[in-house]
């Protein structure tokens, strides 16, 4: 065998070596792929230029909720109270549409459930109601709404971790009809959970909340969601009620149980919602914890209620540039009301001026004047600088106790007295003045008249049939259309003298007309 044929065959050799290299090569690489779909199965090869996503651990969000529920729960708490309600009596010679022989409701009864809780027949119920606190001071203490507990004969509480059945008694400690606070007691043998309190100021819309309370009687519900807004003003001339707004559900039984920030600090009380139905509808209205602590340390105190100055001038809440427009005021706040007597009346303060000082610092909102007015203690001196048909003047005026000033509208005592006791008047009857909502379901004048809020038993309102829901419109001839105009003539009333009150029955309608109710006082 010649030389080129040896080279030949070895070169065949060498390329057959080699194909058989890179055909094991590929076989294996072609196999490699199969069992790598095979154990894809559908989902699929890999692609090189995707970058992998992966889930986080869950436990982030959720830890943080439960923590904060298993820290703070025990502090709050279920409150039950009982109170003996005389209901109204029945109007002598009138029918309601419940005599009717369709068996209808009374569609007033709506109206009056809305707006004062309800109404009943002859004689006395025990009326319960539910509603939640929370625990402030291992002594005790706690926080809830005034609503809650107002007028309760009996209050008790539920902790948490109680055994079924043990609840305890409380005492009220102090109320606060300005920003529907109040504060109950229990007594334990050992300290009582308490929740820390934090700073409203600092909560931002869009942060993270958490509502604890007793819905419906379901102690210990924890609900989750936002702050919505803030410095929500929910109550007409309220200026002590701005509340901070929140997704997380409210429903009936969760008054007076805390709103909670991340920290698990109290950042609100839980007051109202706003609802057609009465139930959670996405906006729900917490007290801030910054008002709460400032109510609770003065009902806490000696005197056990909150002292505000005040010099007796209301003002519309919400802002309007036609008021300045037509009053020549710029900024400021212009004066629609001047209590009869008050501090401002006398010193000369008169509706449409504009205050636009007080001790020389300018204020441009009524909540900055109320504010400041209010921290003020009664018996103090205040320069007051306003307009009055543009031109610039001044004036002195000397601070007031709000309670009294404005007992009559707060349904208090004048002589001070614990914040809860209604006033007593010679009439026997407490009124409020109609609201926009109140008219306009009543069918009356917009500004025009009281309503009858409460009659006492015995007293000469019921004597000459004034029932609760009435509104009166004049007394001996002279109109009636606020809480201060009641207060002034009643005051003049003497005994022995003819009281003759113009009232629109509870239940009429425009087209029923007005009818007289009339006695002689004791």
């Amino acid at each position: 065998m010649d030389s080129r044929a040896i080279w030949v065959r070895l070169k065949t050799r060498r390329w057959v070596y080699s194909f058989s290299i890179v055909a094991t090569l590929a076989l294996g690489i072609l196999i490699g792929t199969v069992v790598s779909y095979g154990v894809k199965g559908k989902e699929g090869q890999k692609s090189s230029a995707a970058t992998p996503l992966s889930v986080p651990a869950p436990q982030q969000l959720s830890n943080a909720f439960s923590q904060i529920a298993k820290d703070l729960g025990p502090s709050v708490v279920n409150i039950n109270t009982e109170s003996t309600v005389k209901t109204q009596r029945r109007r002598r010679g009138t029918q309601t549409p419940d005599d009717d022989d369709s068996g209808g409701g009374n569609s007033m009864d709506d109206f009056f459930n809305r707006f004062f809780g309800g109404q009943g027949g002859d004689g006395a119920i025990r009326e319960r109601s539910l509603g939640s606190g929370v625990i402030v001071d291992p002594k005790g203490y706690i926080v809830t709404n005034r609503h809650v507990v107002e007028k309760a004969d009996r209050i008790r509480v539920r902790l948490q971790d109680d055994p079924p059945g043990v609840q305890h008694d409380a005492k009220v400690i102090g109320e606060d009809p300005e920003t529907d606070l109040a504060v109950i007691k229990i007594d334990l043998e050992r300290s009582a959970p308490s929740a820390k309190m934090g700073n409203s100021d600092s909560m931002e819309v869009g942060d993270w909340v958490l509502a604890i309370g007793s819905p419906f009687g379901q102690v210990g519900t924890v609900t989750a969601g936002i702050v919505s807004a803030k410095g929500r003003d929910i109550v007409p001339n309220r200026q002590f009620q701005t509340f901070i707004q929140t997704d997380a559900a409210i429903n009936p039984g969760n008054s007076g149980g805390p709103l909670v920030n991340m920290n698990g600090e109290v950042i609100g009380i839980n007051t109202a919602i706003l609802s057609e139905t009465n139930a959670y509808a996405g906006v729900g209205f917490s007290l801030p914890s910054n008002t709460v602590v400032q109510v609770y340390n003065q009902l806490i105190g000696p005197e056990h209620r909150v002292s505000r100055g005040s010099i007796g001038i209301m003002f519309d809440s919400v802002e309007n540039p036609a008021i300045a427009r037509v009053y020549g005021a710029g900024t400021g706040v212009t004066v629609s009301s001047v209590v009869p007597g008050s501090p401002a009346d006398q010193a000369g303060l008169k509706v449409g001026d504009t205050i636009t000082t007080v001790d020389g610092q300018k204020v441009s909102k009524g909540t900055e004047l109320v504010a400041d007015i209010a921290a003020r203690k009664p018996g103090v001196k205040v320069a007051i600088g306003f307009l009055r048909n543009g031109k610039q003047e001044d004036t002195t005026v000397t601070i007031a106790d709000r309670a009294k000033l404005f007992a009559a509208r707060l349904n208090e005592d004048d002589s001070g007295s614990d914040a809860s006791t209604p006033k007593q008047s010679k009439l026997g009857i407490t009124v409020r003045k109609l609201t926009p909502d109140m008219a306009e379901r009543l069918d009356m004048p917009a500004g025009k008249g009281v309503i009858v809020q409460d009659v006492k038993a015995g007293s000469f309102a019921e004597d000459i049939n004034l029932g609760r829901g009435d509104v009166i419109l004049e007394v001996n001839k002279q109109p009636v259309n606020s809480e201060e105009d009641f207060a002034k003539i009643e005051a003049s009333l003497k005994s022995g003298q003819d009281a003759v009150f113009l009232v629109r029955p509870r239940g009429s309608t425009a087209q029923d007309g007005t009818i007289f109710m009339a006695g002689t006082l004791p």
